[in-house]
């Protein structure tokens, strides 16, 4: 990856702070989960809550670890570096835009 090492830190940064936020999340939606009556959630919605973050803790955990292997910031389809502008925006992003347009 072609971006800075203050980039990187940046993005790291944001990595970290959006996984304890996932997590934090699934601590508070989960007990409310196991409720009666849901902690006066809908129970739709409350499962939805859920695997976003769920989903989201995945896919920013994944990053930190593509960030500490190295392959941060390259697009997983096409091997080239995904644009720190797409990557400040999506941190865990994977994929460059057009990559990710095709799947």
């Amino acid at each position: 990856m072609t971006h800075t090492l203050d980039d990187r830190e940046t993005l790291r940064g944001l990595l970290e702070r959006q996984l304890a936020d996932y997590t934090d999340q699934l601590t508070e939606l989960t007990p409310a989960a196991r409720q009666p009556g849901h902690g006066g959630h809908d129970p739709d919605t409350l499962r939805r809550l859920i695997e976003a973050a769920r989903d989201g803790a995945t896919d920013t955990a994944q990053a930190l670890k593509r960030m500490s292997e190295g392959t941060y910031g390259v697009c997983e389809r096409c091997g080239h570096d995904i644009p720190a502008g797409r990557l400040e925006i999506r941190p865990a992003a994977r994929f460059c835009v057009p990559c990710q347009r095709h799947r």
